[in-house]
Order: C-alpha cells, then structure tokens, then sequence
C-alpha cells in the first residue's frame, strides 16, 4: 500500500508522459501532412503541486518542438468554497510559465469552466499578455505551403456561451477544421457541423482508475467520453488526461498527459 501511496501522491501527478497519436483526417490538406500539434489542458495552477508538471511539460513539449500548441481551459481552480474570483489570482504565474512554449505557428487556448467561474477576463489578459491566443467562438486559417486548415475555439459550454454556428460560418466549404473544446461530451453536438478533429479535456481521465471500477473522478460533460481517441460519427475527437489535479493531488493509472497529434490526410 505504500508504494501504491507513493506513486499515486508523488510520482504520476509530477511525471508527464507523452502519448503520441497520428491521427488521419479525410480533408486534411496533404500537403500539410506531419503537421504536429501538442495538446495541454488542465493545469489547475498552484504552487505546490501543480506547478511541477506543468515546469516539466513545458521542456518536455518544447524539446518536440510541435508546429503549434494548443491549450484547452482550466488554467485555475474554482474552490469549493469561498470567493471564486479570488482562484483566478493564480492566472498570472499559471501564464507565465506557460508562455514560455514555443512553436512556430503560435500557442492558442480556450477558457474551462473553472476560468469561467472565477474571473474570465483577468485569465484572458494574463495568456494574452504572454502571447497565448485565446479563442472565444472565433476560427482563424492556419497556413502553410500554399495550404491551410482552420483552428477553431468555442466559449466554454458549461458557464460560457459556446457558438459553434457562428464560429464556424467564415469557413469555405470542403476545408479542414480543427475545434478546440474544454468538454469533450459536446462532441455529440458538434458531431452534426462540418468539423474534423475536437480537441478536449476537463475529465482529468478520470484521475484515479482502478481495475473494474468507474474512474473516481468524472465531472459533467466529461463522462461518456472520458480518455483518448474516440469516432463520433465522422468526428475524430481526442479526449487528452491534463496535467494537474482538482479537489486531491493525487493519479493512479492516469499519468499527467502532453498529446502529440500527427495529422495527415486519410487515404
């Protein structure tokens, strides 16, 4: 048991491992195949625990050096009690490591419901001020030898006002999307839109998994589906474990996760 203790309290919480998916696309530009991308979520800022993960995924992901870095929310952690906008105190040092990830086509978020419940405002000042690009139901092209794709973000769906319609309107007919998305359940929703890939987190994995046993933790919008890569319809949707921890510092059987996505087109 107490090495059981040791590896849940002290070793998967501070350990990132990367998990490296290729995933292929049917309107993925070819030309843009090995287009990488590094997913991060859950970052649940503090400076006891999490920041320890979080230091490490910054050299970790840098030395992968991706095209692009995306962030998907929960950058602070609302309490269960007390004043939630005072968790939002924590977006600052949260930024600042952050922004030192480097890639070439740039570091991009979109806001949890954690950030949603604190202060959104001062969270999406304080990515901004270090260069990350946050995405409230907003596409931009993402272009490369004489190529592109379009990196979507939707407000979040539980506090926010996701709007998939009009975040995706500007796109032309017949080119590839990627969607940034903090719940990965929204996935059935989005599953009706012309949207390639969903990128999401919020379930932590469910933290602490145990043989035979529904994972401890599973929070709304997060239970269906909880880890990994998933179809949902003609929707590719990856569901990545986070960095931090809420409510325990503590994982079993879920390491602290950085994705790497390989994007080529489908043969």
């Amino acid at each position: 048991m107490s090495a059981l203790g040791v590896n849940s309290f002290l070793l998967e919480p501070n350990r990132p491992v990367v998990f490296d998916h290729q995933i292929k696309l049917r309107r993925w530009p070819s030309r843009l195949d090995g287009f990488t991308i590094a997913l991060l979520s859950d970052f649940h800022y503090d400076s006891f625990f999490s920041v320890h993960p979080i230091r490490q995924s910054i050299d970790l992901v840098n030395h992968l050096r991706p095209d692009m870095v995306v962030l998907t929310g929960d950058f602070v952690t609302v309490p269960i009690s007390g004043d939630a906008a005072k968790a939002a105190a924590a977006a600052e040092p949260c930024a600042e490591l952050l922004g030192q990830l480097r890639a070439p086509f740039g570091l991009w978020a979109v806001l949890g419901n954690h950030d949603i419940f604190s202060d959104p405002g001062r969270i999406a000042n304080a990515l901004a001020a270090k260069g990350i690009q946050l995405l409230v139901n907003r596409a931009v092209p993402i272009e490369k030898d004489d190529a592109r794709f379009w990196l979507c973000g939707v407000d979040d769906v539980m506090g926010g006002f996701p709007d998939l319609v009009g975040t995706l309107k500007n796109i032309p007919s017949g080119e590839a999307s990627v969607l940034l998305a903090h719940e990965p359940d929204y996935a059935d929703y989005v599953s009706r839109y012309p949207v390639d890939l969903q990128l999401s987190g919020h379930s932590h994995g469910g933290q602490v998994r145990l043989p035979l046993v529904t994972p401890l933790f599973l929070p709304e919008l997060a239970r269906k589906y909880v880890w990994g890569l998933f179809k949902v319809g003609a929707l590719t949707l990856y569901t990545t474990a986070g960095i931090g921890t809420v409510r325990m510092p503590v994982r079993l059987n879920c390491p602290a996760e950085i994705t790497l996505i390989r994007l080529s087109r489908e043969s």
